[in-house]
């Protein structure tokens, strides 16, 4: 882990950022330096204001890469509980706003409509962002219907639920995953697993996530059959059946049962939360599925804090520290 320094004069890419569009033109060199800017000033923050941390540090690279291949607010981004949408607001207009988190008068600690068009929903309450995903692009498709009925070009948006492996446990959002394989919308779901809620994640859907973290090879397979097809002219055209069966029955090999799957969704994963290279090029992939897609994606709550890395139960919601070591101010 890299040294932590208080951010003051030093940010220099993240001050720079007022809305999504200005994430897209960061290059690639740059983009580690801009994710540790984050976490310096979310940690700055925090250590004043209070807050959630460890799993806003955890989700900072997912950040960055959704909105740098998605566009908001055209494309709809949605954090389950929404605890953790803190480089959300950095990277959408509010990082001059941002030391006033969470105080009087200041920007929320969830999304918040009211605060700005890339907040969808006022969420607080887990397991909600797939149903609610659901019905903003049933709502989206009608518009888009009656745009061609009467011969206007619609607009192809996209709508992102992220929703953590702790948030998952919940009836609803099991629910929504039905409804949304049953009637086959273009729905992403992000998997946000750092197999934990507030404190280590237990029982059967905790141990089902831990075993497709072992279908790597199957992932590796794919999309280097991904990348090779796409370097063929034409390709979707002459053998694109013919790899999609291929696929199919190496899939059946490595995964013979998927749970997500079997609801009807397409399956990404397990991919690095961490890094934004991997991240990018399989959300662009997934952007371009006409169907409902899982996103797989395993992240450390605390990431880049050791404080945090260590004791993430500790530093999921907190009062105000000591950035030095970590230690939570005392009040008589």
């Amino acid at each position: 882990m890299k040294s932590f320094q208080m951010t003051g004069d030093l940010i220099t890419i993240l001050s720079k950022i007022h809305s999504p569009a200005d994430v897209k033109k960061i290059s690639e060199k740059e983009l580690d330096e801009l994710c540790d800017e984050i976490r310096k000033r979310i940690i700055e923050t925090v250590a004043k204001n209070g807050g959630h941390l460890a799993s806003n540090l955890g989700v900072v690279e997912l950040t960055v890469s959704l909105h740098r291949v998605f566009d908001s607010p055209e494309d709809a981004i949605i954090f389950d509980v929404s605890h953790q949408c803190y480089t959300h607001k950095l990277l959408t207009g509010r990082y001059s706003d941002f030391s006033s988190l969470r105080k009087q008068g200041g920007i929320s600690g969830f999304t918040r409509r009211l605060e700005s068009p890339h907040d969808f929903f006022d969420n607080g309450h887990s397991s909600t962002s797939i149903s609610q995903g659901l019905g903003l692009l049933t709502a989206w498709d009608k518009i888009e219907k009656e745009q061609r009925e009467s011969g206007r070009n619609p607009k192809n948006r996209k709508v992102v639920a992220v929703i953590g492996d702790g948030a998952l446990t919940g009836g609803l959002a099991y629910e929504a995953l039905a409804h949304a394989g049953q009637l086959s919308k273009n729905l992403i779901v992000i998997l946000n697993d750092n197999q934990m809620s507030i404190s280590p994640n237990n029982g059967a859907i905790s141990r089902y996530l831990s075993t497709l973290t072992m279908t790597g090879f199957y992932q590796r397979f794919r999309y280097f059959v991904d990348n090779l097809v796409d370097k063929i002219p034409n390709s979707k055209n002459h053998i694109g059946k013919f790899i999609y069966r291929i696929k199919r029955a190496v899939k059946g090999m490595f995964l013979s049962t998927n749970f997500f799957a079997d609801l009807g969704f397409e399956y990404v994963g397990p991919l690095d939360g961490h890094n934004i290279k991997e991240l990018e090029e399989n959300l662009r992939r997934v952007r371009r599925l006409p169907k409902p897609v899982i996103v797989h994606v395993l992240t450390k709550k605390g990431k880049g804090y050791s404080p945090a890395e260590n004791d993430p139960a500790s530093f999921h919601g907190v009062g105000p520290f000591q950035i030095s070591d970590g230690k939570m101010e005392k009040f008589d």
